[in-house]
């Protein structure tokens, strides 16, 4: 899994007049005094010069070499060369074992069986001119982890990318999928959404493709000629239903380590209910050809040479699935450098290490920018630095098919991580590009600093410089104006997931990319030859994201006052109401609109009687919302910010006692923690941010405000009016947390030092 980042491709004229990284006055470092400031930047210079693309470059081979998924072999291999590496650098380096539920196929069926015959190869080719895509033994199938066992014969039913809003066109159409087989192209929402909605329209089994026209030549040359996806190629992916709870099906909310007690498989309820198979477009087309029914809407034709059709008629198919259920054992590779001043404070930065076959891109690009942020920390010891707080770098192992390793961790560690838990910093994967940052908005302005300090390989300018310059292009005017730019709220798909969203722990995600777009994603080409002939070839890219990284890390374990910035956070919230109110309004007039149509009688056509009587239901109208809560807490929240900042203004200049500051930080460290739930979200209690959560029917993408907006898009008035309360709590115990540390903080900077 992977963040994706937008290629933007700048006009020449506009990359001529980025600033040049020159050197000049260095502004004040948000978090440190003066002198604190002076002998970081010096250490954070040597830092930087450490990393080598070519170091990256080799390390890339090694770790790619042979297949790695959880349970392989050469997963286990990795796990242990990685813990020699990073104990090589300096780092007390462990393993930590789990033992996870980890389905792998047995069988795979898939046939037509009218009104003609075909048979899937279910296959993807190895390549001559890619040397790892020879590996047939070791390789996973192509297959959905999690799916269900199944042996279904049902008629077919193309659904679009398979999301709520398309069966709504289907249930306008009079079709149904009760009892039928779906078929869905990859996009429009996370894989494991598909299934999930097909099975509560009542479908029996589904399928999910990659259409040429996403995902395919409609982008590009295939590979091997180009990098986009060939027609025989097949995503693989995980089904479970994590925006209910990641980790392991049989052991929410405790760390699956070897004895744990676990649920029975037929009661763990993030385990998909029908059987599911990933296929490529060489083998969906004859199923979508052989559909008869409705033409598709012009927005639901890919890019095959067929006419498409919604069925259902008389093309049927047959799914066959099995699986062995086992247990199979997970390594995380855990790296610590221990604090010299707050060691019981830990700083976490983490990528996993597994991959769905041989997972260059996806996730050894991430892993090896991680080795090279470590050993050049390590180097940094030898020279004489110091972190004040304890520094833990940590190689996951089973994010792929459940973000196993990171949440079985995080449950396992949780009561620590509440106490200890500073900061954590994610990447799962690296490009050629933009510079991209998602996460808590506390850390926003921090992001932008550590950006104003990092040269873009490609345009010697920072990458910040280059942030900015895209959003300009696209027309965004605040990007002119803004001094911060804003960065991205994280939803799911990787392993920051279960520190910001379950133990509440600040977090970050970053990454480069956008201009190395390609179609191997979990897919056997996802090769150490296709990252070094398409995407950051040079591995100038590796070594920008362990500088930022990096650099991003050492920031925080030696900062005197942790980076946190309130203002930024307080306007996002205020941002998020207003969006909340939008909606509202927005879903009142749909369903007038809808009501009003009914009335008139708009969907006569749908109840013809050569059609399923299907007519759409009226709804009653949507309540007027009372937001008063919300928007008296940000009010709070806005006044606590701004009183913590100018509190911060007289830091630098200051000379505060570590013993001071220490109290300002221990409530710091705090602020995603309040913003947690005590309850949890509805129907899915393991996620307890009330600002950040995965979509219910979204999966990766972010739901901002979750309980709220969930609640009015299901037109569940009564639970918005709820979940409005408990947000509005939460943001007031922000501001009151905020309040104290500011109080704290004017103390600190007003009093003489303690000799």
């Amino acid at each position: 899994m992977q963040p994706s980042f937008r290629a933007v491709v700048l006009p020449a004229a506009l990359l001529l007049v980025l600033p040049a990284a020159v050197p000049g006055d260095d502004p004040p470092l948000r978090g440190f005094t003066t002198a604190g400031a002076k002998i970081e930047r010096e250490w954070e210079t040597k830092f930087r010069a450490v990393p080598e693309p070519a170091r990256m470059r080799e390390a890339m081979r090694r770790l790619s070499l042979r297949p790695h998924h959880v349970g392989s072999p050469y997963d286990k291999d990795n796990a242990e060369w990685l813990r020699a590496q990073y104990a090589s650098y300096g780092f007390d380096a462990t393993i930590e074992r789990y033992d996870v539920l980890f389905p792998t196929p047995i069988t795979r069926v898939l046939e037509l069986v009218s009104p003609t015959r075909f048979t899937a190869k279910l296959e993807e080719p190895a390549l001559k001119e890619d040397p790892t895509s020879d590996q047939k033994n070791e390789q996973l199938p192509t297959y959905n982890a999690y799916s269900a066992d199944g042996d279904v014969t049902a008629p077919l039913v193309y659904v679009n990318y398979g999301i709520p809003a398309d069966y709504e066109t289907l249930e306008r159409n009079g079709i149904s999928v009760k009892g039928a087989i779906v078929i869905a192209r990859y996009g429009g929402s996370w894989r494991g959404i598909k299934p999930k909605v097909a099975y509560e329209h009542g479908a029996v089994g589904a399928l999910i493709y990659s259409d040429p026209r996403d995902d395919g030549f409609g982008a590009g040359e295939t590979y091997p000629a180009g990098p986009f996806r060939p027609k025989d190629g097949v995503q693989r992916g995980s089904v479970l239903d994590m925006p209910t709870y990641p980790g392991d099906p049989l052991t929410p909310d405790i760390g699956a380590v070897p004895g744990a007690k676990r649920l029975d498989r037929k009661d763990a309820i993030t385990i998909m209910k029908l059987p599911v198979m990933p296929i490529s477009y060489a083998d969906a087309q004859p199923l979508l050809a052989a559909l008869t029914g409705p033409l598709a809407p012009s927005s639901w034709r890919g890019g095959l040479p067929i006419t498409y059709r919604l069925g259902p008629g008389a093309a049927r198919v047959h799914l066959k699935l099995a699986f062995d259920w086992s247990l199979k054992p997970l390594y995380d590779v855990i790296a610590k450098l221990p604090g010299s001043t707050f060691p019981n404070e830990w700083v976490i930065r983490g990528n996993h290490h597994d991959g769905w076959v041989n997972g260059a891109e996806d996730p050894i690009s991430g892993q090896v920018a991680e080795m090279e942020e470590a050993r050049a920390l390590g180097e940094l010891v030898k020279q004489g630095w110091k972190p004040k707080r304890t520094i833990i770098y940590a190689a996951w192992d089973g994010e792929e098919p459940a973000l196993l390793g990171s949440t079985e961790w995080v449950e396992q560690h949780q009561e620590e991580l509440r106490q200890k838990g500073v900061f954590y910093l994610n990447t799962d994967s690296n490009g050629r590009g933009m510079f991209g940052v998602e996460g808590s908005h506390s850390l926003e302005r921090f992001a932008n600093e550590v950006a104003r300090d990092i040269i873009d390989p490609e345009t010697n300018a920072s990458v910040a410089a280059r942030q900015r310059a895209s959003r300009v292009v696209d027309g965004n005017k605040e990007a002119r104006t803004r001094s911060d730019l804003r960065i991205g709220a994280l939803g799911s798909g990787s392993d920051f997931t279960p520190f910001l969203q379950h133990a509440g722990v600040p977090t970050l995600n970053v990454g480069f990319g956008g201009e190395d777009d390609g179609g191997i994603y979990h897919s056997i080409y996802d090769s150490f030859y296709w990252y070094t002939h398409f995407s950051d070839t040079s591995f100038v890219y590796g070594r920008a994201l362990a500088q930022a990284a990096g650099t991003m890390m050492m920031r925080v374990a030696d900062a005197d006052v942790l980076p946190e910035e309130f203002g930024n956070l307080s306007e996002t919230a205020r941002g998020y109401i207003g969006e909340l109110k939008v909606l509202r309004d927005s879903t009142a007039r749909a369903i007038e609109e809808l009501n009003r149509e009914l009335s008139e009688g708009a969907f006569a056509l749908v109840n013809d009687p050569r059609r399923p009587t299907m007519a759409p239901k009226g709804s009653a109208p949507a309540p007027v919302l009372n937001f008063a809560p919300l928007d008296n807490a940000s009010i709070a929240l806005d006044t606590a910010a701004a009183r913590f900042e100018k509190a911060y203004g007289s830091l630098p200049a200051g000379a505060p006692s570590a013993a001071s500051l220490a109290q300002v930080n221990t409530l710091i460290r705090q602020s995603d923690q309040v913003l947690l739930l005590p309850d949890g979200l509805p129907r899915r209690p393991w996620y307890r941010h009330s600002l950040y959560a995965p979509g219910y029917y979204t999966g990766y993408g972010v739901k901002t405000m979750p309980g709220v907006r969930e609640a009015i898009e299901q037109k569940d008035w009564k639970l918005a009016e709820a979940e409005i309360g408990r947000i509005a709590a939460a943001l007031l115990r922000e501001s009151d947390l905020v309040t104290r540390a500011a109080a704290l903080l004017e103390q600190a900077t007003s009093a003489k030092p303690i000799p």
